[in-house]
């Protein structure tokens, strides 16, 4: 095992980049921070729903992560982390010592449950599309051009026990959009959800958002379902459970969500699904040297559903997470003071590009009755994508994570 190395952090997206940040800030030169991802690049996830139909160039929306990290006084492990050892204070890794640590933040995103619905996904036997991380996204663009050369029926929609909600409306609204540049107009465009409504999001509905959406979706000639779950994913189809099967020359599904096979792994780490349960703090509510932030924390929804339906941790929620517990790590070091933030209090902004209209939610709680929740439905969402895309990239490229 490699000397102990002050704070590790699992994981460089949304969370584990402004964490290592956050803890630079708050710590200084002097505390020892290394970054462990197995990808050495950053991708800017919202922006994947355009790259299959070449609107963004994978150039685009990446910047590499070791220049960034050097630049900041940050060591930069392009690894695996396998395990955890949390008695030795040692991060596991794949064919590499391990990694010692005084504090760890997880911060490692999901893992891409596939294998949890036969058939799904872009190398299950029904080949259904996804635009979850940059290869997918990729993958769907070629297929996008043979669909456009052969066009047919199209699904669109998040599985049971996703909770990604909002890259499936965009990537619908996407495709309605660029069917309509193509003069593809009559062919049927069906959205499968496991939403107990339209608009629900995963978090009861934000303000009118279903009528909202119904309303889009009546415009637009759009089948909307909600209660679907996915019985199995062929060539050419899906079917549902309950008998439904929905032709589809092109479909893109959200998988399910789970914890990665590195904390899943550990008998007391997270819950059955992988998730890390954690304090008002983000600390481990067993291990107090473990802290978690993202996509990998546990968060309970709001209301029970008929179907399976997790809360969306959104990159806005994830980077408010990791900037709390950047400073209670801090604070055990010695270097700030402490804060708590509870998970019910925890807001949320996002904005789904439609092409060329769209929505923009907000809601200042993302769990229970928000005071302020608004929806607002109409091209200015387009805008609005495209310009906090740009200022997200030149701020994060430089490792500016708190303007």
């Amino acid at each position: 095992m490699e000397p102990r190395r002050g704070v590790v952090v699992v994981g460089s997206s949304f969370a584990g980049l402004t964490g290592a940040m956050e803890l630079r800030r708050h710590l200084g030169p002097g505390t020892p921070i290394t970054v462990v991802d197995r990808r050495d690049h950053f991708t800017f996830i919202p922006s994947l729903i355009w790259v299959p139909f070449g609107l963004r160039e994978p150039e685009q929306i990446t910047f590499p992560l070791a220049p960034l990290y050097a630049r900041h006084g940050i060591d930069f492990v392009h690894g695996e982390a396998v395990g955890f050892d949390l008695e030795a204070r040692a991060v596991e890794m794949e064919g590499a010592a391990a990694i010692g640590y005084e504090r760890l933040l997880i911060a490692t995103g999901p893992r891409l449950a596939f294998d949890a619905i036969e058939g799904l996904g872009p190398e299950g036997a029904g080949r259904t599309l996804s635009v979850c991380n940059l290869d997918h996204a990729l993958d769907a663009r070629a297929a996008w051009q043979r669909f456009v050369e052969n066009p047919g029926p199209v699904v669109v929609g998040t599985a049971q026990g996703g909770s990604c909600f909002g890259a499936s409306y965009e990537f619908l609204l996407n495709v309605r959009h660029q069917m309509d540049r193509h003069g593809l107009v009559d062919l049927p465009v069906t959205f499968i959800t496991a939403e107990p409504f339209l608009g629900h999001f995963g978090l009861n509905g934000v303000g009118d958002s279903a009528s909202k959406i119904e309303g889009l979706f009546d415009r637009l000639g759009i089948e909307g379902i909600a209660n679907a779950a996915i019985a199995a994913a062929r060539p050419g189809e899906i079917e549902l459970v309950g008998g439904r099967v929905l032709p589809a020359a092109y479909s893109m599904i959200v998988p399910p969500f789970r914890g990665v096979e590195a904390v899943r792994a550990h008998p007391t780490l997270s819950d059955e699904s992988g998730w890390i349960p954690v304090t008002d703090e983000y600390r481990h509510v067993e291990h107090a040297d473990v802290y978690a932030a993202g996509v990998d924390v546990a968060i309970t929804p709001p209301a029970p559903t008929l179907i399976p339906a997790g809360v969306p941790k959104t990159g806005y929620m994830s980077e408010h997470m990791a900037k709390v517990a950047a400073q209670n790590i801090a604070a055990d070091l010695g270097g700030a003071p402490r804060r708590s933030v509870p998970l019910d209090e925890l807001g949320a902004v996002c904005v789904l590009d439609g092409g060329n209209t769209g929505v923009i939610l907000k809601t200042d709680r993302v769990l229970g009755d928000a005071e302020h929740p608004h929806l607002i439905a109409g091209p200015q969402a387009h805008w609005a994508k495209i310009a906090f895309e740009k200022y997200f990239m030149a701020t994060r490229r430089r490792g500016f994570v708190r303007v």
